[in-house]
């Protein structure tokens, strides 16, 4: 098998990753959320506060990335939010950030470091290094976490649920809609993917229905799950779709705090977008 050939920014001569023309969308929903809660990061921060502001990605990628089918190389999510967080005034005070390969970790650091920052890098399968970040963090600080997998099969409920024994986790959290219609079948196996990201479903999900039912009440059981974690899922949760209207993924937020969820349905439909289904 060949191998994949390695793209470099020929800005920083660093390893980009590649993503199709749909981030910026997603980037844009993370800096205006970012944006929106830098009242609520202030609280935490010095002179206020002591507990700290976190942002955390256990599937950060490179830090920048290639626009398929152009030359054009955009900031990725975790510099994304790094710069957000500066020009709001109320920066981050720690940024927790891991990907699955070595390079992709070694060249975010680098870009963080290279803007003024500083993070904490990990290299490993997110439900392992997830523990560690939790370990790292302040259970009284306030954290925003991104999670942005490539394919439901990356993000165990677990993951979630780990994340949320802390107080005050907010989440943005990636969901491949894509992924679900093109490998229902596959998924909806015994000890498939579905069992992992959304484990007991089958308990409560009729599968005795058409396609298009059987995956809203599958997300719906999902969000049911999250709720009985104690935090909910904010009302907008914007569908994204591709440059042939092909339906992507959703994004869907998290907060125990009434305020960040309206500050993200505040945010979140940039043009008027469809919705959840």
């Amino acid at each position: 098998m060949a191998k994949k050939t390695v793209k470099l920014d020929p800005g920083d001569g660093l390893i980009v990753g590649e993503v199709g023309p749909w981030a910026t969308e997603k980037h844009d929903r993370l800096q205006r959320y970012i944006q929106a809660a830098r009242g609520a990061r202030a609280k935490f921060l010095p002179p206020v506060g002591r507990g700290g502001a976190s942002y955390i990605e256990l599937y950060s990628g490179a830090g920048r990335s290639l626009i398929t089918g152009t030359n054009q190389i955009i900031d990725g999510s975790a510099v994304v939010a790094f710069n957000a967080g500066r020009a709001s005034g109320h920066p981050f005070s720690a940024m927790h950030l891991s990907d699955l390969e070595p390079q992709n970790s070694s060249a975010l650091a680098q870009r963080i470091k290279a803007l003024g920052g500083a993070a904490t890098t990990y290299v490993g399968d997110a439900n392992v290094v997830v523990d560690q970040v939790m370990s790292a963090i302040n259970p009284y600080g306030l954290h925003l976490a991104f999670l942005d997998p490539f394919s439901l099969a990356q993000l165990p409920f677990s993951i979630i649920e780990r994340m949320l024994r802390v107080q005050r986790m907010d989440m943005i959290i990636h969901v491949s809609l894509q992924d679900l219609q093109r490998n229902l079948d596959k998924h909806s196996r015994v000890g498939g993917t579905l069992d992992i990201f959304a484990p007991g479903w089958r308990d409560a999900v009729d599968v005795n229905q058409s396609t298009a039912a059987l995956r809203a009440a599958f997300i719906e059981y999902w969000l049911a799950m999250i709720r009985s974690l104690g935090t909910h899922p904010a009302t907008g949760i914007p569908l994204i779709v591709g440059e042939k209207n092909q339906r992507l993924y959703w994004l869907v937020f998290l907060s125990s705090n009434p305020l960040g969820q309206k500050l993200w349905n505040d945010v979140q439909n940039l043009s008027g977008q469809g919705s959840l289904f």
